[in-house]
């Protein structure tokens, strides 16, 4: 699926998460090597799908409510991966704040290096919107320290843990910054996020209205693909964790990678096409979103059944995490980007994983 064709359904469009749900059903969970290996491969499947479909709705939709589609169902695949994991085997405290501090990470430095780094070789330089980049980082920078940073010097209880009510706060409060950020982004601001009248890009043809619909279902069919086979395959990425001695930190980096599959190569391709301004509404609402929905949803879960839920990153992740919100307000503070900045968020990308290895 290397073009989106906008005036049709292609037979690999429909057949793919048909094909992945169908191949989930049917393997199951196993302790079988080579059913992991089909299970990852229906899952690349599925997510190339998604991100066909994700892009022909946000064609029929426009912007910005487009990249909203992809961005809200890659959080329900976070959210149903975490939920699934704390629910099932043994209580994983660390789990939901290495997701969610691997998905920042991941996006301000993978995302959004990978994507300009990949624009600026076809096209030299690319332009956006500040204000809208201004805004995510706004909402994102305040909702990261209140989730992975404060927890660690607050006094009710021991870091990294929140107590009870302080958490029901801190998620009451990044939910709130989210639906307001949702009004700014679809209704009060909706020009901060468009692409600039000075920014030329390859336009897509609009699909009919049948197209646009077909599309949303096969969406929803191939995300719902994706929960099924990531939970399918969570033994096998734990089973691989401790057979390579690896730090089970490890894990949710995993689980991050797995559910911004999508919007990686939703926001790749944009890039592609001189449409930066999608992919950075891709990649940093994808984080906007990953903490405003899931860390309130998991705070609700965890008081409710009593389950323990550090938050607190450590200090040398702490130092990393501001570096990397740093330079992304030098980023995307000018309005343009070249090759360096997509470099240096690459940088910082190599070392927060090389740090998982070697703390």
């Amino acid at each position: 699926m290397a073009a989106t064709h906008t005036d049709r359904i292609t037979i690999q469009s429909w057949l793919l998460p048909v094909a992945a749900l169908a191949g989930g059903l049917l393997l199951g969970e196993s302790g079988n090597w080579i059913v992991g290996a089909a299970l990852a491969v229906l899952l690349i499947g599925s997510v190339m799908a998604a991100v066909h479909h994700a892009e022909l709705v946000a064609l029929w939709v426009g912007e910005p409510y487009g990249t909203l589609v992809l961005t809200l169902a890659v959080t329900i695949i976070e959210l149903a991966l975490i939920v699934s994991l704390m629910l099932s085997g043994e209580p994983n405290p660390n789990l939901a704040r290495d997701t969610v501090h691997a998905v920042v990470m991941l996006v301000l430095n993978g995302l959004a290096g990978i994507s300009i780094v990949a624009g600026t070789l076809r096209h030299r330089e690319q332009e956006f919107q500040t204000l809208g980049a201004n805004a995510f980082l706004a909402v994102l920078v305040p909702m990261a320290m209140l989730v992975l940073v404060l927890p660690n010097y607050t006094l009710a209880t021991p870091g990294p843990y929140y107590s009870k009510l302080q958490l029901l706060f801190v998620g009451s409060a990044c939910f709130a910054l989210y639906l307001v950020f949702l009004f700014v982004q679809t209704v009060r601001h909706q020009d901060y996020f468009v692409p600039s009248s000075t920014t030329e890009v390859e336009v897509a043809a609009t699909p009919p209205t049948r197209i646009g619909a077909i599309s949303g279902g096969l969406l929803v069919l191939s995300l719902v693909a994706v929960i099924l086979l990531a939970k399918l395959l969570s033994p096998f990425i734990e089973r691989s964790i401790l057979a390579a001695g690896a730090p089970f930190k490890l894990a949710g980096v995993l689980v991050a990678a797995i559910v911004l599959l999508p919007e990686l190569a939703a926001s790749l391709r944009a890039a592609r096409r001189n449409e930066l301004q999608s992919s950075i509404n891709l990649a940093l609402g994808s984080a906007v979103a990953c903490i405003g929905l899931t860390v309130p949803a998991v705070a609700v879960i965890a008081i409710w059944l009593d389950r323990p839920l550090a938050l607190g990153i450590d200090n040398e992740s702490t130092v990393l995490l501001v570096l990397s919100f740093l330079v992304a307000m030098l980023t995307y503070g000018q309005g343009r980007t070249n090759l360096l900045s997509g470099f240096v968020h690459l940088v910082l990308l190599a070392c927060y994983v090389f740090l998982i290895f070697a703390p």
